[in-house]
């Protein structure tokens, strides 16, 4: 095997500069496209399938994408950076686009255009750090696309705050500052990956498997080689997809929920009080950027902590912290508490970003990192698509209909999150984080 050359931080920065421009698009569709939805008449339990586009996108696109990452290679392009391209451009036209829905199912079906090049472009990310980056390396590559979820995050959440004081009224069938929030994440999302395909040479395959590369592939390869991988999948992968169910179906919970648990506790608004309403998104799109500062100062910190305790440890106790987070949040009724409250869920989302890979990574060999990133992503959305499917009749037949009762709710779900990860049984951690 060909000894991988060790990369300075700014490589290893600007390698991931990219994954800043597609996470503020994710940011914006975690605290933008919920209000968008109300705005545009949405009853809260339709507010879950309305966000069906996201995982089954997910489900779809992450997996073929890197089945095909992983067979491709261009002397000029690369393997991963042509699909970071494509993703971008997808996601750049579509978030100009959005601001202009007319209607709730403009808005949807444009949500699932959106995600498919949030997906195009994200999983080739995540393989490329175990392309690029040695054992040694990969908690610092892992955990420096945590820190760009935070900052891109940061900013789409801080655009919501700010925007609103700035650009005043209505244009078309939705608040005038949606368009440049929406406008900005286009730009963001071209110019971030340009900047990271422009400073990054990717690895190129050795003879061996360049000629494999070459070899006559079907139509149907890519689905194949998903069906193979998860047949072939580590144990400890299995583990890992436990702890998500209860993960990510918690997550959920919370981004559709966020800004009417806020509006209901804070100011006692619904969104039929469209002014109160106004208040509670634009203050939820500062508690969210708040969380995200967190995420990306305490991002790099996490490393250190998963070289000294086991990334199980650390990501467990994570958890606890954003669990501890959802339990208090719908209870508190200053502002300003908010912000103390979802500090520990920052602390949670640094670690969901970045630490999870280290459990699984050695254990993934490394002519397949593409597609057991893209089957990592699968274990995230299939979650999703469980909530969007399911949870609508929870609200609605449990949960009184109460936005805050679907933040406790997922508060629950982490801690048994939680105990799922210390069950967790990781052959070779102490290849990767020792």
């Amino acid at each position: 095997m060909i000894k991988k050359p060790k990369l300075s931080f700014w490589q290893i920065l600007n390698m991931n500069v990219g994954f800043f421009g597609i996470q503020y698009s994710f940011g914006l569709q975690q605290s933008a496209i919920t209000p968008i939805y109300d705005f545009l008449g949405a009853s809260p339990d339709q507010i879950p399938i309305l966000h069906l586009a996201g995982p089954v996108t997910g489900l779809l696109v992450q997996p073929i994408i890197g089945a095909l990452s992983d067979k491709t290679w261009s002397p000029k392009f690369g393997r991963r950076k042509p699909f970071f391209l494509i993703g971008a451009i997808l996601c750049s036209i579509t978030l100009l686009a959005f601001p202009f829905s007319s209607s709730l199912w403009m808005a949807a079906g444009l949500l699932w255009i959106l995600d498919a090049g949030n997906n195009t472009a994200m999983e080739p990310y995540r393989a490329l750090i175990a392309d690029k980056l040695d054992n040694e390396q990969q908690p610092l590559g892992f955990q420096m696309q945590s820190f760009f979820t935070g900052l891109g995050q940061v900013l789409a959440n801080l655009s919501l705050f700010i925007f609103p004081l700035i650009f005043i009224g209505t244009t078309g069938s939705l608040p005038t500052w949606v368009y440049a929030s929406f406008f900005l994440g286009a730009i963001c999302s071209i110019g971030s990956i340009l900047w990271s395909i422009s400073k990054t040479k990717e690895i190129p395959p050795t003879t061996e498997e360049l000629e494999k590369l070459k070899e006559k592939r079907s139509v149907l390869g890519p689905l194949i080689e998903i069906f193979s991988a998860i047949k072939d999948m580590p144990r400890v992968m299995w583990q890992l997809a436990l702890v998500y169910l209860f993960q990510w179906y918690a997550l959920f919970c919370y981004w559709q929920n966020a800004s009417k648990s806020v509006a209901l506790s804070v100011w006692n608004a619904t969104p039929d009080n469209e002014e109160l309403y106004s208040e509670a998104v634009s203050w939820t799109g500062l508690v969210n950027g708040w969380y995200n500062v967190v995420t990306f100062l305490v991002a790099f910190a996490l490393v250190g902590f998963a070289k000294k305790y086991s990334a199980k440890k650390v990501h467990a106790f994570c958890l606890i912290l954003a669990a501890l987070a959802f339990l208090a949040f719908p209870h508190i009724e200053n502002k300003n508490l908010l912000l103390f409250a979802i500090t520990g869920f920052g602390i949670g989302w640094a670690s969901m970003m970045g630490i999870p890979y280290l459990m699984v990574v050695s254990d993934i060999p490394k002519e397949r990192y593409g597609v057991y990133m893209g089957i990592i992503n699968m274990m995230i959305v299939i979650p999703m698509i469980l909530q969007t499917l399911s949870f609508g009749y929870i609200l609605k037949h449990f949960l009184n209909n109460d936005p805050r009762n679907a933040i406790t709710f997922a508060g629950v779900l982490l801690l048994i999150a939680t105990v799922c990860t210390l069950f967790i049984k990781i052959k070779k951690q102490d290849e990767v984080v020792s």
